[in-house]
């Protein structure tokens, strides 16, 4: 079996640590880490919900993405600096939204909004993975707390209907891998981001050829990697959750 660069096997995520209430001031806040990787995601729970939302008697959860200027080799401008957000932040942002809705009850959640806003500390590749799994991890702990508040009544239903985490995956040198640091990540052959549930459900998948074209038993065993991928994440997303219960 192919040995990468940092010794794994192919079919191997790199080590993965998820640190709850990092932060004390949000309702829910979570380090995560996939190896060098690191993104904070904190999750801000109030009360109301956009001027479109009013009245339905649902609720709202959106997420904003950004990157430290120097969570890469090389010192990136603030976005905010600059004046204008980035097209790839803009995209990234609305990726883990949706990735985060598709397993929240807006109707149990009742008229609040909760943003999960995800801090690229240091990036090495699967930087929007890594925030989707662990904005998970803070909305749920949010949710929580705003049950223990009674903001959160929910009425009977559950807020959150099940788990959702996120991982790369890419061909290197005509072998598929899970899993992709940044010095695979540019030179993949293909490169692919894939969202599941914990029910090994699909919530988006972001597949490109850099180069060649792939073929479809290429898609298939990409898919079955980060399939395995999620799986583990979603368990290490449990006992995260698991720990103060």
């Amino acid at each position: 079996m192919t040995t990468r660069a940092d010794g794994r096997t192919p079919d191997q995520l790199r080590p993965v640590t998820i640190t709850r209430h990092w932060s004390e001031n949000a309702e829910g806040s979570v380090l995560i880490e996939f190896g060098k990787t690191r993104v904070l995601c904190t999750a801000s729970l109030t009360e109301g919900v956009p001027r479109w939302k009013k009245g339905s008697g649902e609720g709202w959860v959106t997420a904003e993405y950004a990157m430290l200027p120097r969570a890469t080799n090389e010192r990136s401008p603030r976005e905010s600096v600059k004046g204008k957000i980035g097209g790839r932040t803009h995209e990234i942002s609305r990726l883990i939204g949706r990735s985060l809705r598709a397993v929240v009850d807006v109707s149990a959640l009742g008229e609040n909004t909760i943003v999960l806003d995800c801090d690229v500390l240091q990036a090495d590749g699967g930087t929007r993975t890594a925030a989707i799994t662990g904005a998970y991890v803070a909305l749920a702990d949010a949710v929580a707390w705003g049950t223990r508040q009674g903001l959160i009544t929910a009425r009977g239903k559950t807020v959150l209907t099940g788990s959702v985490a996120a991982v790369s995956v890419g061909i290197i040198d005509g072998t598929p891998m899970l899993d992709l640091p940044y010095v695979e990540d540019v030179r993949a052959e293909t490169d692919m981001n894939v969202v599941t549930t914990g029910d090994g459900e699909f919530v988006e998948i972001q597949g490109t050829a850099e180069g060649v074209p792939f073929a479809r038993h290429e898609l298939d065993a990409l898919l079955d990697l980060a399939v395995a991928g999620t799986t583990e994440l979603a368990k290490a997303q449990q006992a995260a959750l698991a720990e103060d219960a």
